[in-house]
């Protein structure tokens, strides 16, 4: 019976379709613009400027279509697809940044000094050869892993428990990530796994950090993920990292900033075993980012910290 009604809600035509664009929507096409601008202004300094400016069109068109397919079959349904097919085109958003990134100075030596300042060491370096064991590493490699499930997690349980709350969920967690984006485009920090093996381990290791300039324009070589290498989430997390990953978004940690605002997310539905299950996977993903050298320890302090910060702010802008 309950899989009857579950169905008959999905399918079931709403009487007040909503007639514009979703809040988180005009989000991504606000992303889009700003890009797309910084993109006609550099266009000579960018490798694939044809190519970047196709593929706003592409999302244009996306995001207008899916408006289309839901005012003709306004339901709940078509609803949840426009924000999947929005979440699934982030992994297309994330490897952009590095285009537009590169326009701009590399600042990991900055970071790296800073790294050594506050903590009197690397802890990306350090980490992974104090803890090398199998259980250490599948458990981080497992935290680094579960972001984009946690974020299914999170979104379906609004979209099933709380549906008068999904685009709101939905807006906060969107626009985080392009908070984020806004921010790694006109901050370039590439993190460790590129900027230690582009600086020199030996160097790293003595304390020196120069400055590679514009190394990373034409380089995406990374470290080799550190820890067990015959786990099954640590081949998860080299895979990911084989397959979309460039030398941008190092800080803030977006990983550990979209987690805490899904933390946020589970707290605001009073739900104890939602906020129960994010918790543990949290604490992990806030070690796995230095563990696994993607991120420098004050990344990840600033994740939380942004995470918080964006969360109540988009919280603030949209209420329902």
């Amino acid at each position: 019976m309950k899989k009857t009604n579950i169905l008959k809600q999905l399918f079931e035509i709403e009487k007040k379709p909503v007639k514009g664009l979703m809040a988180y929507e005009w989000v991504v096409l606000g992303y889009l613009v700003l890009t797309l601008l910084l993109i006609l202004f550099t266009y000579t300094k960018l490798q694939f400027p044809e190519e970047m400016i196709w593929g706003r069109l592409r999302i244009a068109a996306i995001t207008i279509a899916l408006w289309g397919v839901y005012r003709l079959i306004p339901c709940r349904l078509t609803r949840l697809v426009r924000v999947v097919v929005q979440m699934a085109l982030l992994a297309w958003w994330y490897p952009d940044t590095y285009e537009l990134n590169r326009l701009f100075p590399n600042l990991d030596h900055v970071f790296a000094t800073w790294e050594q300042q506050f903590f009197g060491m690397q802890p990306a370096l350090v980490l992974a050869s104090q803890y090398p064991q199998a259980v250490v590493s599948e458990l981080m490699c497992l935290g680094y892993a579960s972001y984009y499930p946690l974020m299914a997690v999170v979104l379906l349980y609004y979209f099933f428990k709380r549906n008068n709350e999904f685009e709101r969920a939905a807006y906060i967690l969107l626009g985080a990530f392009f908070i984020y984006y806004v921010i790694f485009v006109f901050l370039p920090v590439a993190g460790p796994q590129y900027y230690y093996l582009a600086a020199g381990i030996d160097n790293i290791a003595k304390g020196v950090f120069p400055n590679v300039g514009d190394y990373f324009n034409t380089h995406q070589e990374a470290l080799a993920v550190p820890g067990w290498k015959e786990g099954f989430f640590y081949h998860m997390v080299e895979d990911a990292h084989a397959a979309g990953e460039r030398p941008t978004a190092a800080f803030p940690s977006s990983h550990v900033g979209i987690t805490t605002v899904l933390l946020c997310l589970a707290a605001q539905t009073k739900s104890w075993r939602l906020t129960a299950f994010i918790i543990p996977f949290f604490v992990l993903m806030f070690a796995a980012t230095v563990y696994i050298q993607a991120h420098y320890l004050i990344d990840a302090i600033a994740g939380i910290i942004t995470g918080l910060l964006f969360y109540f702010l988009l919280l603030l802008t949209k209420r329902k």
